[in-house]
């Protein structure tokens, strides 16, 4: 192979992959067959095989058990709100687009006291094993799964308090940054970190996505003069979401 030159696979998966995005293998169309490549482009089985695993890796075809491999419907990105610190009226972002007439937004979480791993506790700024409220969510649009989140806040601050249980209490819902600020703690800084990973098993069972799927994450913490006093993993579905910032200018 000449310097620069593309392995066969990538060449046969490319031309597939510009016809499906040109229309010309429309979603819920058969993709050719095994032989079908084989023959139309003269490659081996080897090659054909390759190419249909790159197309299925980046998500733009699917197996159906007994019936072949269909190109997939390619769904238009969404966006998803991102912004700095909470405006006055308490609620976070996610919650105030579903206040909108029209969003059909919900949510569920469940809450649990747990030690530290090693990654939340160097995040935190704590010992691995010191107790944590550890919280996870799934937020949905029209019942459909569209974000994960997992929180976690150290019990030495919020423990014993009216706010340990991040959606209880009479604050319950609010946010980091007024669920704090009512025990004392004023958050003045916030990090968010992207980054992009092939979806867990379980995430993707979730949010409906296929093995391979891309997903976003990203990694929150609050601080308070420095202290972290919250960190989250966010976990969107790349092929179906854009994360929107919206930062204040000061």
């Amino acid at each position: 192979m000449a310097f620069g030159e593309q392995p066969a696979y990538l060449r046969v998966a490319g031309d597939l992959r510009k016809k499906i995005v040109e229309g010309l293998l429309p979603p819920h169309t058969r993709l050719p067959s095994q032989a079908r490549i084989r023959e139309e482009y003269g490659v081996s089985d080897t090659v054909a095989l390759e190419a249909r695993k790159v197309l299925m890796a980046e998500g733009l075809v699917e197996g159906r058990s007994g019936s072949g491999t269909y190109v997939r419907e390619r769904p238009t990105p969404r966006r998803i709100a991102r912004s700095g610190f909470r405006p006055a009226t308490g609620a976070t972002p996610f919650r105030q687009e579903q206040a909108a007439a029209e969003a059909r937004g919900t949510w569920e979480s469940s809450s649990v006291q747990t030690e530290a791993v090693p990654a939340v506790a160097e995040r935190l700024g704590i010992e691995p094993g010191d107790r944590v409220m550890c919280t996870k969510y799934v937020f949905r649009d029209a019942g459909e799964a569209m974000m994960l989140s997992t929180s976690w806040e150290p019990l030495a601050l919020t423990g014993r308090t009216p706010v340990m249980l991040p959606e209880e209490g009479p604050l319950g819902g609010m946010g980091v940054v007024e669920r704090m600020r009512a025990i004392d703690v004023i958050v003045d800084n916030v990090t968010e970190e992207v980054g992009a990973r092939p979806g867990l098993a379980e995430e993707l069972h979730t949010l409906g996505g296929v093995p391979g799927h891309v997903v976003m994450v990203i990694q929150r913490t609050f601080y308070a003069s420095g202290r972290p006093v919250e960190t989250a993993d966010v976990v969107i579905p790349a092929d179906r979401y854009r994360v929107s910032y919206h930062l204040p200018v000061r």
